[in-house]
């Protein structure tokens, strides 16, 4: 009965832990980060975000920002008066629900003029893409090694957890048996005896 109720809680913790375990954090531009004249699309090209990852954009702060946008603010590189801009400079953006999304920078022109734009699509958990990345994609891979990673952590978790729990007594019955009951397995429980700002937010 102990085994059980702490393998359910085990359970719990897992599922409750699985998305943000299997999540992908991403930078944006990568190493070039969030600047002028980068092809932003190329760079999400062949990548796979899903409801759960996280946008990081790093930038020198003052000198651009990042705001969300709709489709037609997008595509006129104007956002909407009232549109709050992420001003940090390592602006983290977590991709909470499915669907298209869009991100300029709005100082000057950087984004009619110098490509400061980017528009992914998030898929939710369990949806495949509309053109499945290919087995070596690098995304899909890491996606499977941290699956790989999780339940294998959670296999010895149970294991470690299980082990002090079960107990085989052996009683000899004479002594003439004595000998072979050492050979018995016999499990005891030995238990006993300085600072960056960054801006959170979600899309």
């Amino acid at each position: 009965m102990a085994f059980s109720k702490i393998f359910f809680i085990i359970a719990v913790v897992a599922f409750s832990v699985i998305h943000s375990s299997l999540a992908t954090e991403f930078l944006v531009g990568d190493e070039s980060g969030w600047t002028l004249d980068f092809d932003y699309q190329g760079w999400a090209a062949g990548k796979e975000f899903r409801v759960g990852d996280k946008l990081v954009f790093k930038y020198a702060s003052g000198v651009h920002n990042v705001l969300r946008v709709n489709g037609t603010e997008f595509q006129q590189c104007d956002a909407a008066g009232n549109t709050v801009p992420l001003t940090t400079g390592n602006d983290v953006i977590t991709l909470a629900t499915p669907g298209r999304k869009w991100y300029i920078c709005g100082v000057a022109r950087h984004c009619a003029a110098r490509n400061m734009k980017l528009n992914i699509t998030v898929l939710a958990q369990g949806d495949s893409p509309a053109s499945a990345p290919t087995p070596s994609s690098p995304t899909s891979a890491a996606r499977g090694n941290a699956a790989s990673s999780f339940y294998g952590g959670i296999v010895v978790m149970v294991g470690f957890v299980g082990m002090p729990i079960l107990k085989v007594k052996v009683k000899p019955r004479s002594m003439e048996h004595a000998f072979d009951n050492e050979l018995s397995p016999i499990y005891e429980d030995t238990k006993h005896g300085k600072g960056v700002a960054i801006a959170n937010s979600t899309d």
